[in-house]
């Protein structure tokens, strides 16, 4: 049958309790903005800032429950999850709570998946796009029954629950490996380690944009050539490609660098702080202050050291439109330089790490890729979930 996307679903919306009242915020109550569920699957566990019953009380922001959705709707688009547990959300998103005698809260997730787009060419706002209440009065769409809307649920689930999975692995490796570096480089550092800065640790390399107007600078298969907005869209450890790449003329013209697999990538401005590590030859923008390591150093030491350092380098920052860390403040960061027997030692038990975290990501990267590809197929009709046994 045919239904308005509005009549599917109740629309909550959000706020936020204010800012001058302590009282208000760090309390047991998660509270959700857009980058809090950007990039994940499927589930939101967690969010950046919590606020308490009180805040909760004196405010327009309600609490979604498990199963209920969470899209944004103001800005950043079109960015959609499900609720774990009790959460509250802010003004720039809307909270969904399925219809159960209609839809369910799963089918709903991935029909509003399938349907990206269509809500985005459906939105309104001069200074920036916004999902309205209008836009799911507006939109119409096909439901199938309830029975098949849970075969089909099943189905993309499955691969889901799968990413999911590693994504807690993932997690919990990435735990283990700052415990170990703390454990070594931290709590039990030793007097007779020199103090140095970052140029101690690895060469840091800036990166540059070749011409925009000259199209053949620029190809879908060419030169990795990656973007602070790309570590913004693809939450990865390691990374190999951007969403585009540059050509050896584009290479050849402009004074960007090549920098070998193992670089450590760390975005210098709007914002300062997205990591990754580099999984195959690479360029950047001119948004990065990567490092190279020193192969006595190692990646995964200069990767937590950014990571745990992060506070200190923000510090060092300047700018009025927005922050920036020059290539001279990047080179004067403070750092320990330890002895190689405790460097060797840790880069041993991070490269276990790396590897087995390296190929979870891989894995979900397949995933990923079957999963939007069966989903307009199954949400259309196109393949056939009859005899699928629930």
């Amino acid at each position: 049958m045919k239904y308005k996307l509005s009549q599917l679903m109740d629309i909550l919306g959000g706020g936020t309790p204010r800012t001058d009242r302590p009282d208000y915020w760090n309390g047991n109550i998660p509270w959700l903005s857009v980058k809090d569920f950007k990039n994940t699957c499927r589930y939101v566990y967690q969010a950046e800032k919590n606020i308490t019953q009180l805040g909760l009380e004196n405010s327009s922001t309600q609490i979604l429950s498990r199963n209920d959705l969470i899209i944004s709707a103001r800005g950043t688009v079109g960015e959609i999850a499900m609720i774990s547990r009790p959460m509250a959300f802010n003004q720039s998103c809307y909270g969904l709570h399925a219809k159960e005698s209609i839809i369910t809260s799963e089918y709903l997730y991935y029909l509003l998946k399938n349907n990206i787009q269509m809500l985005k060419r459906n939105t309104h706002g001069t200074v920036f796009d916004t999902i309205t209440r209008a836009t799911f009065e507006n939109l119409e769409v096909d439901i199938p029954t309830i029975l098949v809307q849970q075969k089909i649920a099943s189905v993309l689930s499955c691969f889901d629950s799968k990413i999911e999975t590693n994504n807690r692995i993932n997690k919990n490796l990435e735990e283990q490996l700052f415990a170990y570096y703390r454990e070594l480089f931290i709590t039990n550092s030793k007097p007779t380690w020199k103090a140095g800065t970052i140029t101690d640790l690895g060469n840091v390399v800036g990166g540059s944009t070749p011409l925009k107007k000259i199209s053949e600078y620029y190809t879908d298969k060419g030169i990795a050539w990656i973007t602070p907005k790309d570590l913004s869209n693809d939450s990865s450890k390691f990374i190999t490609h951007g969403e585009i790449d540059i050509t050896e003329q584009g290479l050849a013209n402009s004074s960007v660098v090549r920098m070998p697999p193992g670089t450590v990538l760390f975005s210098s401005r709007a914002p300062i702080g997205y990591i990754a590590i580099a999984d195959g030859e690479v360029t950047t923008n001119q948004g990065f202050k990567s490092v190279i390591p020193f192969a006595e150093i190692g990646t995964a030491y200069v990767y937590c050291f950014l990571k745990e350092n992060l506070t200190t380098i923000e510090n060092m920052a300047s700018g009025t439109t927005f922050k920036e860390i020059s290539g001279s403040s990047m080179k004067v960061v403070p750092a320990i330089i330890p002895d190689s027997n405790t460097l060797s030692l840790f880069k041993e038990y991070a490269d276990t790490i790396f590897n087995q975290q390296r190929s979870n990501e891989a894995e979900n990267k397949r995933l990923s890729s079957i999963r939007d590809l069966l989903l307009p197929r199954l949400m259309s009709g196109e393949i056939d979930v009859s005899n699928i046994d629930l």
